[in-house]
């Protein structure tokens, strides 16, 4: 069998990211963690996933650092899984998720709404740019562009915000350097 992952995606942030989280399993894993399950037979119990995938979830994030195993009992030894400050950088990524969800059902439809804690008055997440607080939903306003570390392929897939491609804004001693014979 072919593998999934092309060498371009190595370097692609959301390839690698899917990596981490895109399995269905995982994710809602997570979302029973921000919920402030930590144990086994809690995430077993909720989501009704067998013991071995749910093993094999709990390591795979253990070992991605979203969650770290900790013990909780001794006689005899029994861990709990803690979302870790990288695993809690995900909330707002299963935020929108469900919000992206929800959006596409009528408000009957929806089983899970997001709430303020303080009012219970339903909340709508929005992606925003820190800087400008402009809702970055408009791909024509926000586009992806080769970043420094980018290869040559990302840089000729990407074009810069100004329609210039990442090659083509090089400086001439880089791009000459590039495209030089072998």
């Amino acid at each position: 069998m072919a593998s999934r992952i092309r060498a371009e995606d190595f370097e692609c942030p959301l390839s690698t990211t899917v990596q981490h989280v895109g399995e269905w399993w995982t994710l809602l894993i997570l979302h029973d963690a921000f919920d402030g399950y930590t144990r086994f037979d809690q995430f077993q119990e909720s989501l009704g996933i067998s013991t071995s995938m749910l093993t094999a979830r709990l390591k795979t994030l253990v070992a991605d650092g979203l969650l770290e195993r900790r013990p909780y009992q001794t006689n005899p030894v029994r861990h709990e899984y803690v979302l870790t400050e990288l695993g809690r950088s995900l909330r707002p990524v299963i935020v929108t998720l469900a919000a992206w969800g929800n959006s596409r059902l009528a408000p009957e439809q929806r089983s899970m709404i997001l709430v303020d804690a303080t009012s219970g008055e339903e909340v709508e997440p929005v992606v925003v740019d820190a800087r400008t607080g402009r809702p970055l939903d408009d791909s024509r306003a926000y586009v992806f562009a080769a970043g420094p570390a980018a290869s040559p392929a990302m840089r000729a897939r990407y074009p810069r915000g100004d329609g210039a491609t990442a090659e083509e804004a090089a400086p001439t001693e880089e791009r000459d350097l590039r495209n030089r014979p072998a």
